[in-house]
């Protein structure tokens, strides 16, 4: 059977509803030229709309030249795209913010890739789905703990971050690291990290948690990954009355519709942050689509950044990310196995 190679774009009707609805969608399919101005235009254009009567159709920009138009100079036909362009824009701005020793003004970014402060503001987070601001934070964070790990001192690592003062950063890295940053650098010396592994009907359970709350649940791991991420911790063996969250934890796995909401201490990038919530906020025996989380957070165009902050997740079954499934009804990705995540479904009744 051959393939249906059809467009919505295929017909002149088609295509001048495209140009009259400035679809974005229909760019790169075929341009438009204006008899009365001589110039011919992508369908996403936002000049002053022409008479349909004026209008003519070809298939890209070297076909309207040969017909005697030029480009116009507002949407430039013969370039990049605006999607092409907004993706060089905010590349180029996390290049900067990248090698910044502070993190550049909203101001400064927007005149460094040629764009007004709001509209670049717009792009960035569209594109990205977290403002510059929390952008650049992210890297700092990450710069933080690399620092951390390899520079002398303390001070050194917060000033290669691009913490401009001793009480910024004192301020931020408990939220950052979840320690103080003494303990972090030292591998987590004198930090208490309480767990406890349980036999579940999917596997060993690892539940691990500091006095905030759960910090890690996972299948299949034990006290060696906690102790190769904090090599100094005080792991402590959970006792009676950690056996109570344990148990807990593991209803999420067994029976999730009777189980209850457990104190969390999650940390994470502001994005990260609200996905996890949202995650949170979805009830057992329900899945959603990346795109649709994406919508329920207000970032609509945000599926690739949705998709990794899901594949961050530390926290199984409580942040339930396996209820996350590809838009074709997938499985797609999990962490802990795509079987795991298939059973976890099953049993809340959602596959």
């Amino acid at each position: 059977m051959p393939l249906d190679t059809e467009t919505p774009y295929e017909t002149e009707e088609q295509r001048w509803a495209a140009v009259r609805a400035r679809d974005a969608a229909a760019d790169g399919h075929f341009v438009f030229s204006v008899l009365t101005t001589g110039v011919y235009c992508r369908p996403s254009c936002a000049a002053r709309p022409a008479r349909r009567e004026n209008v003519s159709f070809h298939a890209d920009g070297p076909a309207a030249e040969r017909a005697g138009y030029r480009a116009c100079k507002r949407c430039r036909p013969n370039g990049p795209g605006q999607a092409e362009r907004h993706a060089a824009a905010v590349a180029e701005a996390c290049r900067i913010i990248d090698a910044a020793e502070e993190a550049p003004s909203l101001d400064v970014l927007a005149k460094a890739v040629g764009l007004s402060r709001f509209h670049f503001h717009r792009v960035f987070r569209e594109a990205t789905g977290v403002t510059p601001r929390d952008y650049a934070a992210a890297r700092r964070a990450e710069r933080l703990k690399e620092g951390l790990e390899s520079e002398a001192s303390v001070t050194e690592a917060f000033h290669g971050a691009g913490f401009g003062s001793n009480g910024r950063f004192y301020e931020q890295a408990g939220a950052l690291l979840g320690m103080r940053p003494t303990d972090w650098k030292d591998g987590g010396r004198d930090a208490e990290i309480r767990f406890a592994v349980a036999a579940t009907s999917l596997g060993p359970l690892l539940v691990a948690a500091t006095r905030k709350g759960i910090c890690t649940i996972a299948f299949h791991e034990d006290e060696a990954a906690l102790r190769t991420r904090f090599p100094k911790a005080r792991l402590i063996a959970g006792d009676a009355g950690f056996e109570a969250l344990l148990q807990r934890a593991v209803a999420l796995v067994e029976r999730p519709s009777e189980s209850a909401a457990l104190p969390l201490d999650v940390r994470g990038t502001a994005f990260q942050q609200r996905v996890w919530k949202a995650l949170r906020e979805i009830p057992a025996g329900t899945t959603l689509t990346y795109s649709e989380l994406a919508d329920r957070i207000g970032q609509p165009n945000a599926v690739r950044a949705v998709a990794s902050a899901c594949a961050r997740n530390e926290i199984a079954v409580a942040i339930p990310c396996h209820r996350v499934i590809g838009k074709d009804g997938t499985m797609a990705g999990y962490r802990w196995g795509i079987e795991r995540k298939r059973a976890l479904l099953r049993r809340e009744g959602a596959a």
